[in-house]
């Protein structure tokens, strides 16, 4: 059988540079513009993904309960998306195998090849730039997610954890002992960042580790599971997308030549054994990294700053061993991860109403922690509060998050040891937050401890 050409003569070119992105500029502006004009008309869901609602979402979570509550239980947005925002409404949808992560035939939703104005080409260079970088277990559903599961689970098995703890505690020493006493400093670029970097590297046994460049990765990265947000960052991202799997790739060439214990070299066994692919490897390994450390980085800042407002910090410096009931009231209150997505695999009755096949719900998990159904004075930061009810910062059936452990034990060594070697630690300086609808807490945060 002869295989036919394309006749290069027909071949469409490759868009100019500046005319790609004027066309991806656009599409960018437009779909953004279509969701503010509804946040501005009131509707409650694409305030979520607008400023200045997202500064502060908690009040617009409230609002979704209610629109919920009056709709049976699903709150209905004129953008399409339907929502879920009550406790007991998020875990259902979470626990349902009838939902996933993909739609019902395994495509991607959003997908920007099925976008008309591409033709469905997939190697147009705006739906390159469009799309997503690849984190593997969050984009997959059962087989391959419960497959890939599997090969990483090892990685966070107790006898593992307890080593990182050492490291952790190892590393928050360092970084306190080099932190300012005598004048304001950056909380986040001081241990909120490089002490998940650092142990999640070690894990990964990545060596020459470079603090700042994986912590940039990370906001391009992070920024992403909002959407490509203009032409600058889906440059960006396609830049760090490229990066990581240069990074990844040479450690699978090192590791096979070299093996170790680290959890690359366990990847690479599997990769021999083919029970996973090339792409499935760093892709597995650049969501260890990149959620290895965005959850902590968050997940410290919120609850350093929740314990000054609140005005429970003394609490923990006279009882440092607080700290881990601290993370636990801050994964409620205050979440890194602040909501997930579902699509019906198939027709689901869910509060009263039918969700045909294919349609996206927003599982708003921080709203979840809020709901006075199922926590009493939700919006009060109380670290002795009796978690009678569990939270989802974490999310929730088979997608729970596979780093859980890992990201309390760092925060519970991060809020210990800053209650220990710097009691008087308070915010100073400028507050900046990270304006996105996924992930939640601080870009800088301005503290001092003298």
């Amino acid at each position: 059988m002869t295989t036919q050409q394309a006749d290069p003569r027909t071949a469409p070119s490759p868009l100019p540079r500046w005319r790609s992105d004027l066309r991806l500029g656009t599409r960018i502006a437009v779909m953004r513009a279509g969701g503010l004009a509804l946040a501005l008309r009131g509707d409650a869901v694409a305030r979520l993904m607008h400023r200045p609602w997202r500064l502060d979402p908690y009040p617009t979570y409230a609002r979704v309960r209610a629109d919920a509550a009056a709709e049976g239980g699903v709150a209905r947005s004129r953008t399409g998306i339907r929502a879920v925002a009550t406790h007991e409404a998020c875990t259902a949808v979470l626990r349902d195998r009838r939902f996933g992560v993909r739609l019902a035939d395994g495509r991607m939703p959003f997908d920007p090849t099925d976008d008309a104005s591409t033709g469905g080409d997939p190697t147009d260079p705006e739906a390159a730039l469009l799309e997503p970088i690849d984190l593997s277990l969050l984009g997959l559903d059962a087989p391959d997610h419960t497959r890939l599961r599997r090969l990483a689970q090892p990685t966070f098995a107790p006898r593992r954890l307890e080593q990182y703890r050492e490291t952790a505690r190892t590393v928050t020493g360092r970084l306190l002992d080099a932190a300012p006493r005598d004048e304001p400093f950056d909380l986040v670029s001081t241990l909120a960042a490089p002490l998940p970097i650092s142990v999640i590297s070690e894990l990964l046994a990545i060596p020459d580790v470079d603090t700042p460049r994986f912590a940039a990765w990370g906001r391009v990265v992070g920024a992403a599971l909002d959407g490509v947000r203009s032409v600058r960052h889906a440059h960006a991202l396609s830049r760090a997308t490229a990066d990581l799997r240069l990074l990844f790739a040479d450690l699978v060439e090192r590791r096979r030549a070299d093996p170790g214990d680290d959890v690359i070299s366990q990847l690479v066994h599997a990769l021999d054994e083919e029970t996973l692919t090339l792409d499935e490897l760093v892709s597995l390994a650049q969501l260890l990294l990149i959620a290895g450390f965005e959850t902590t980085t968050n997940l410290v800042g919120n609850a350093v700053r929740a314990l000054h407002s609140s005005g429970t910090w003394d609490d923990l410096v006279a009882d440092p061993g607080l700290a881990a009931s601290v993370i636990e009231e801050t994964l409620r209150f205050d979440p890194p991860v602040q909501l997930t997505a579902r699509f019906a695999h198939e027709d689901v009755e869910l509060g009263g109403r039918t969700l045909r096949r294919d349609t996206g719900v927003l599982v708003l998990l921080a709203s979840a922690g809020r709901d006075p159904a199922a926590h009493a004075d939700p919006d009060r930061f109380d670290p002795r509060r009796e978690q009678t009810t569990t939270h989802l910062a974490f999310s929730g059936g088979a997608h729970y998050c596979l780093g859980a452990s890992l990201a309390r034990m760092e925060g519970e060594v991060a809020l210990e040891m800053l209650a220990q070697r710097l009691p008087r630690l308070r915010p100073s300086g400028r507050f900046v937050p990270r304006v996105a609808t996924v992930l939640r807490g601080p870009r800088r945060f301005g503290v001092r401890a003298d």
